[in-house]
């Protein structure tokens, strides 16, 4: 007995190394496995954040916070989860682009293809595999399904939640795409990842909006990522200067953190940059009319926001620009059809016209604006 005990643990020790194995071949760069579980405190620590409204308008995250805090909600079947992470690690320094005021800065995530097509592909190929050599059945999710994949990931010793409450790693930083395969496979968990953050507060200080309440807590009513990725509404005045040039997400938080020393430039050539989106200029995005917004970003998730929030935060980029050259692409959309354009459109003229020349436009407008979110924003305005 004692030896079939001993061949039993060898056997699954072998098939754990098998599916790391296949799982680095298909072009994963960490891989780990958790039970199909959370502990309940994870799923406490969901519900008060809900309760507290921390997830902003995102209503599909409440909808489903069931399935989230019990993974085996989701499917009553899975024994085991095996996550799996793909780095895409910048080249340089993803905050340069923040002093290029006329330029855009989009966060290095949506600067490729979309990184749910890639992994999806990835997890399917390494199901498949698992599937066919060994059994079991097997569900694939990226973060579109109501999975807390980032408290997965710790569990299965990839990384740590930092006091941004993203995934750090000590090989990868914070630059981690991931995935996860649920299987009815039995598999030994491994040992859940320590958080190595200290006394270290270097994401709270660089958010630009104090979206943190306080260290591993996020409001993303405040979050840039979530004002101009999430947000279907207009963008409040108090977090429109912070937000200075960044028109898709943030990586603030993420770049500074000092574990990115240990990351590399990712090798995945499907996460390389479009050269059109590392430093696009203002101008030209604020001309984009709904056709060519999506023949801009065909395959980038930056499609799924929709031409008029992505063109609502870029006046808003515009405005904080201080160039008063970019008081025509402003002026430009003020006839658009879109009120949240409209609108940035006309705080984006008061940060840079002179006060008279401002007084007068607003005259010559305000008469014919019939929304009254429009109409606040020009009765509201303070030139400069």
């Amino acid at each position: 007995m004692v030896q079939s005990a001993s061949k039993s643990a060898i056997d699954a020790t072998d098939l754990k190394h098998a599916i790391a194995g296949q799982a680095r071949e298909i072009g994963f760069d960490a891989v780990g496995f958790a039970a199909a579980s959370l502990p309940e405190a994870t799923g406490d620590a969901l519900t008060e954040w809900l309760e507290l409204g921390g997830h902003g308008d995102m209503a599909w995250m409440a909808a489903k916070a069931e399935r989230r805090r019990h993974p085996q909600a989701l499917w009553p079947e899975a024994r085991s989860v095996i996550v799996c992470a793909a780095n895409y690690g910048p080249e340089g320094d993803p905050l340069a682009v923040l002093d290029r005021r006329d330029e855009g800065a989009v966060s290095v995530y949506a600067q490729a293809r979309d990184y749910h097509d890639v992994v999806k592909k990835k997890l399917k190929r390494l199901a498949r595999w698992l599937q066919e050599s060994h059994g079991g059945d097997v569900k694939v999710f990226v973060d579109t399904a109501p999975v807390m994949e980032k408290p997965l990931a710790q569990a299965a010793g990839i990384g740590w939640q930092g006091k941004h409450t993203n995934l750090v790693s000590r090989t990868h930083g914070s630059w981690l795409f991931l995935g996860e395969v649920f299987t009815t496979l039995a598999l030994a968990p491994d040992e859940p990842h320590a958080d190595r953050c200290g006394e270290c507060r270097r994401c709270l200080a660089a958010c630009p909006t104090d979206a943190f309440p306080e260290p591993y807590r996020i409001d993303a009513r405040r979050c840039i990522s979530y004002l101009t990725i999430e947000h279907k509404g207009h963008i409040g005045r108090e977090f429109r200067a912070a937000m200075g040039n960044r028109i898709y997400g943030c990586d603030d938080c993420l770049a500074v953190c000092p574990w990115n020393k240990f990351a590399a430039q990712t090798k995945e050539l499907a996460f390389a940059p479009r050269e059109a989106l590392i430093a696009p200029k203002l101008a030209e995005l604020a001309a984009l009319d709904d056709a060519g917004f999506r023949a801009a970003f065909a395959g980038s998730p930056i499609k799924r926001t929709g031409r008029d929030r992505f063109v609502r935060n870029v006046l808003i980029a515009v405005g904080n620009s201080g160039e008063g050259s970019l008081a025509p692409v402003a002026e430009a959309r003020l006839g658009d059809a879109s009120p949240l354009v409209r609108a940035m459109a006309v705080w984006a003229l008061a940060r840079l016209m002179e006060g008279p020349a401002f007084t007068r436009l607003r005259n010559r407008q305000l008469p014919s604006e019939r929304d009254p979110d429009v109409r606040a924003e020009w009765s509201e305005a303070v030139p400069r």
